[in-house]
């Protein structure tokens, strides 16, 4: 036994030397905070991948763009109360780019014309191979510039296309993968069926570096002129509208065009608008309002098994103060006073709650890169503020749940401890 410990270097020795010591037991108490950690790290690992993620998507389409859209969209479920909104016209486009001074551009997207119910059969067949799942969209000539569009080979969409309603196609990597194994220099130029019609391959989309998990909604798109799309389905009138604001007049486009389309739809002063504008901002906002659920989730399981965590170090404290009473009762007895012991005691509880820690954050690690390697498409980011703010927690709970054995411990008295067998 050694009797100089109360020096503060000597006690925290003396304190991860009773934790070794007792590996088994050390384990058992500590497990529940391993499990907390592991589960607030992964967690909050995954939706810090996903928001990054989500950050670069818009990034890559263009920050300065405001969508407008006659139903609600982002993240969140439908508003069936909003079916019976007349949806934006190219009228309203035109208006916007006429009446307001702060936008620069504004493109117009036929969107998706070959969903149910339109007529449009977008199945894509060259030769002996289809492909069911694409997203077709018209879009108006000066779509690419406004969303950032890149193409792997070919050309972009030309306004003589448009105005001339050609049956041309952009096509994404989903359906070059499907009909020409990849290969966007044999898609060139090709010519195949949809809708029962012959269509040409002008072009073909670049593969973006986001996706949410690995995948990017592009991927599947089949872009051809907007007047096409009309033609093709004049049924199918949702229409998105995506206007490029001037460089650091944001906030104003997106008030100009809510005036604008307010005063086009005959919407009454006061009453909310039948149509929807939104920003990066507002979707990112969304985002993080739906995954702030998740998180909170996540944070009732990691507390509660901190709770459990912390409830078992300071039983196993209570223990470890009856087994060594007649320790503390020499030690008191050459001196040691009741601040040593109660630091002696405070600095094992934190040595073994900060041993939960790493072992948990050791473990996060690999969680996090197996999950990498098994789902490359799920992203997960373990930042260095997560390990830094689990070891703390971790040294917190030690230190709570460590201060009533400490305080047991210092207020024993010395003759009754040497008595103690």
């Amino acid at each position: 036994m050694r009797v100089s410990a109360s020096l503060p270097i000597e006690v925290l020795k003396m304190a991860y030397d009773s934790v070794i010591s007792n590996k088994f037991r050390s384990f058992l108490t500590i497990l529940g905070i391993v499990v907390g950690i592991i589960t607030a790290i992964v967690v909050a690992s995954i939706l810090t991948g996903m928001r990054q993620n989500i950050v670069k998507m818009f990034e890559e389409y263009g920050t300065n763009n405001i969508y407008l859209f006659h139903l609600s969209t982002g993240f969140g479920p439908s508003n069936r109360d909003e079916r019976n909104r007349k949806a934006l016209t190219l009228e309203d486009a035109e208006a916007i780019l006429a009446y307001s001074s702060t936008v620069n551009d504004i493109a117009t997207v036929a969107i998706n014309i070959g969903s149910w119910g339109t007529g449009f059969d977008d199945n894509m067949i060259y030769k002996d191979k289809n492909y069911r799942w694409a997203l077709t969209d018209g879009v108006t000539p000066n779509y690419d510039e406004i969303a950032n569009i890149r193409l792997k080979e070919g050309r972009w969409l030309t306004e003589l296309d448009n105005q001339e309603r050609r049956n041309v196609l952009i096509v994404g990597v989903n359906a070059v993968e499907a009909l020409f194994d990849g290969d966007a220099e044999e898609a060139m130029g090709k010519e195949i069926r949809m809708n029962g019609s012959t269509w040409t391959i002008v072009g073909v989309l670049e593969k973006r570096e986001a996706g949410f998990f690995g995948e990017n909604e592009e991927d599947r798109k089949i872009f051809m002129p907007y007047r096409t799309a009309r033609k093709m389905a004049p049924t199918r009138d949702a229409v998105l509208h995506i206007a490029q604001a001037k460089s650091g007049e944001l906030n104003a486009a997106v008030q100009e065009i809510e005036g604008i389309l307010r005063l086009r739809r005959g919407v009454a002063h006061g009453a909310p608008n039948d149509f929807d504008v939104k920003t990066a901002d507002d979707f990112m906002g969304q985002f993080d309002g739906m995954m702030a659920g998740v998180g909170l989730a996540a944070i009732a399981i990691s507390c509660l098994g901190l709770l459990v965590g912390g409830i078992g170090v300071m039983n196993i404290m209570l223990v470890s103060v009856t087994e060594r009473t007649k320790e503390i009762g020499i030690r008191k007895a050459i001196g040691a006073t009741r601040g040593a012991i109660v630091f002696q005691f405070l600095a094992e509880a934190m040595a073994l709650t900060l041993l939960g820690g790493v072992v948990g954050v050791i473990l996060s690690l690999g969680i996090s890169n197996l999950l990498l390697l098994l789902l490359p498409s799920l992203p997960a980011k373990v930042e260095l503020w997560m390990i830094l703010l689990s070891l703390g927690v971790s040294v917190g709970i030690g230190l709570v749940f460590g201060v009533l054995p400490a305080r047991k411990a210092a207020k024993l008295d010395p003759i009754e401890s040497l008595r103690y067998e």
